[in-house]
């Protein structure tokens, strides 16, 4: 397995016995756990109305971890431009890499990120701004551009500065935008990977070079769960299973500690849903790690690695993430 780049993406879950801050001061020690062991990027997403997530105010968390950090990149995965204006998006960005040049990247959502009320009440002038979303991107490309300067409306400080932009997709609908705008592309494998083979096929094939990028680039978001052996990642992996089950028969929760499913989980329409979501999930000690994570990157030839590790005890949860950086390591050594 090539020495692929890593990154991670967090929701800033709270936990069961937690709060709000003390997700966020996780996140943070998280991001500079990750900066440590070279991970390259830490993004965090735009998510509205969810009770256990506190990750709404995106830009100001990037802000937050990248003061608290020193080199590792930091970014969105992403900002759902539909809940805003351009503009606000452009101001925002500009200012974060202004505070922290040549760290700071924009991956743009064409979902709300909650719920049709809530988008409404976010950007309440608009009814579906998600059919704007490519005339959006192209104006928040124009606001980071020097050639806007000779504009009626201008953002500062973002005028001048490369932010990266980069399109998300969970479907095949931003693969092809991705392709004609010629921006790098993150698949959300990690909770919608039904499609993501084809999105990357399509965005691959349809790739027109850009000033930003010259070739495609694709990023594959997947849920890694790694311990000492496949039994205790199996374990662990029950918080994960449980915050899906939650998803998919609306009894969200914080992050529950490992155990015993839930009987909805047994309810076969469930138990079908949560697995087809977890089908990029993987699970288990650095041999197993090795072996499916390997078959993963050389099937899809995916240029990077961003996952998610939803573990209820952070000693785990760093523990799981020292173990994926060995995994991918070209050094790394394993038992026969």
């Amino acid at each position: 397995m090539k020495n692929i780049s890593l990154s991670i993406l967090d929701l800033v879950v709270v936990k069961q016995g937690g709060t709000a801050l003390t997700a966020i001061q996780e996140t943070v020690r998280l991001a500079k756990h990750a900066e440590h062991l070279g991970f390259e990027r830490f993004w965090m997403s735009e998510h509205h109305n969810m009770e256990h997530i506190a990750s709404a105010a995106t830009s100001l968390l990037i802000g937050h971890v990248a003061e608290q950090t020193n080199k590792i990149r930091v970014g969105s995965g992403g900002i759902m431009l539909p809940n805003h204006s351009p503009l606000v998006i452009a101001e925002q960005f500009g200012t974060l890499a202004t505070l922290y040049p040549n760290r700071i990247d924009l991956g743009l959502g064409r979902a709300p990120g909650t719920d049709q009320n809530t988008a409404m009440a976010l950007r309440r002038n608009a009814r579906d701004t998600s059919h704007a979303f490519p005339s959006d991107v192209q104006q928040l490309q124009k606001y980071f551009c020097l050639e806007n300067s000779s504009a009626t409306v201008r953002a500062f400080p973002a005028e001048g500065l490369e932010v990266p932009l980069w399109i998300l997709g969970s479907s095949t609908d931003s693969a092809y935008l991705a392709a004609q705008m010629g921006l790098p592309y993150a698949f959300a494998a990690h909770f919608a990977p039904a499609q993501f083979r084809p999105a990357i096929a399509i965005y691959r094939n349809n790739f027109r070079p850009s000033k930003q990028l010259k070739k495609p680039y694709v990023m594959a978001c997947v849920n890694v769960i790694g311990a000492a052996t496949d039994e205790e990642a199996q374990f662990q992996a029950t918080s994960l299973v449980r915050m899906f089950t939650g998803i998919v028969t609306n009894a969200r929760s914080p992050l529950q500690s490992p155990g015993t499913l839930p009987d909805s989980y047994q309810i076969p329409e469930v138990r079908a849903m949560v697995e087809n979501m977890l089908a990029c999930t993987f699970i288990g000690n650095k041999r197993t790690l090795q072996k499916n994570l390997s078959g993963f990157i050389d099937a899809t030839k995916i240029d990077e690695l961003m996952v998610t590790n939803y573990l209820f005890d952070e000693v785990k949860r760093f523990e799981s993430l020292e173990i994926l950086k060995e995994v991918v390591s070209e050094n790394a050594v394993y038992d026969v």
